[in-house]
């Protein structure tokens, strides 16, 4: 049997990312993980639901056997089996805990299935310090699919804090090992669009009025954007949602997310979403904040050298990059914003 491969829970960001990402990596390589101090550092430290869900979820995809799996563990132990997903799943998060950032604990183990996986999600789709459903369909899974993983995302109900409930579906049909990703120069900017959403607040007009300040902070920096407006009646509760992108030359997009709050005016979202894209646009990167830390895992996963250039380092970049060299999945390196990630290749797993 392996030995634990031990994990401070508490180093780098500290986050639930580290949960996350540890058990996609213990469960694509087989290599036990015993974690520990799980979010010490937090104001709610151990497994919040979303982060519990996660572990249950990695282990009912590979198998395994998992301890310390409750609320509020800080102490965790998988020793996963090696099994391949196959079929169908669903997976509640029990909160309004984001189903987004679950999704990401789960793809990388789905990247190496042998058949076409379908996942359902329930949880937030929309909220604050998450990237929203729109950025996982329209910025991470084309990137997946420029690396060889064709990766289907349906936001198919909306759902906010606090009563959560949104469902997103995830398809997933991989062919053969993933490919390297050279994003370091995307181009001059070919146009800027977006997504308006809100739920139960037709009357108050919360699609448009968002939609409009994004629209005069983008025209002020001269972009025409087009903004579709969408309302909703489906959510378990009123929320509203924006996601804005800039498609640049050669089919790189970045994206920047707003999110709907009490006391928030939709004019104000409108305006800072389009200031984050704008930044994020300044940085002449080929990946946005969000991008460029979810893309390490599996770029580690793919055969041969991946060389990106994210818009920020952030904790989770630095995060991502020291778990993937710790499990010895790639070998990753960091110089400025210059991240290469010589990745070792996965074999697809056979249907357990």
């Amino acid at each position: 049997m392996n030995a634990l491969l031990e994990i401070d829970g508490a180093a780098c960001s500290g986050s639930g990312m580290i949960v996350r990402q540890a058990m996609a990596y213990a469960a694509v390589t087989g290599i036990p993980v015993h974690l520990r101090r799980v979010r010490a550092h937090r104001p709610s430290p151990g497994l919040r639901h979303q982060h519990l869900c996660a572990v249950e979820a990695v282990r009912t995809l590979v198998g395994g056997t998992v301890e310390g799996a409750v609320l509020g563990s800080r102490d965790v132990t998988f020793r996963p089996a090696g099994g391949s997903p196959h079929g169908r799943y669903a997976f509640d998060v029990g909160t309004a805990g984001s189903a987004t950032a679950l999704s990401l604990a789960l793809l990388p183990v789905l990247a190496t299935a042998a058949e076409p996986v379908r996942v359902d999600l329930t949880g937030g789709l929309f909220q604050d310090r998450a990237p929203s459903a729109f950025h996982l369909q329209h910025v991470l899974a084309p990137l997946l699919g420029r690396m060889g993983l064709a990766v289907e995302v349906t936001p198919v109900r909306p759902g906010y804090p606090p009563k959560g409930g949104g469902v997103l579906r995830l398809v997933v049909r991989g062919h053969g090992p993933l490919l390297p990703l050279d994003a370091q120069s995307p181009g001059p900017l070919r146009s800027v669009w977006g997504i308006a959403l809100a739920s139960h607040l037709r009357e108050r007009e919360v699609a448009r009025r968002m939609a409009d300040g994004a629209r005069e902070v983008l025209a002020r920096a001269g972009h025409d954007a087009r903004i579709d407006e969408y309302d909703d009646t489906t959510a378990l509760q009123p929320g509203a949602a924006l996601a804005l992108f800039a498609d640049l030359t050669d089919g790189w997009r970045l994206g920047a997310d707003g999110a709907g709050a009490p006391g928030r005016r939709a004019e104000a979202i409108g305006a800072a979403t389009a200031r984050r894209l704008l930044e994020e646009l300044r940085t002449g990167a080929a990946l946005d904040r969000f991008a460029g830390d979810q893309i390490v895992a599996f770029t580690a996963l793919a055969h041969g050298r991946s060389r990106v250039r994210p818009a920020a380092v952030s904790d989770h970049v630095r995060t991502a990059v020291w778990l993937t060299n710790l499990f010895g999945l790639a070998r990753a390196e960091l110089t400025g914003r210059l991240l290469v990630v010589d990745g070792g290749g996965r074999p697809r797993r056979r249907p357990g």
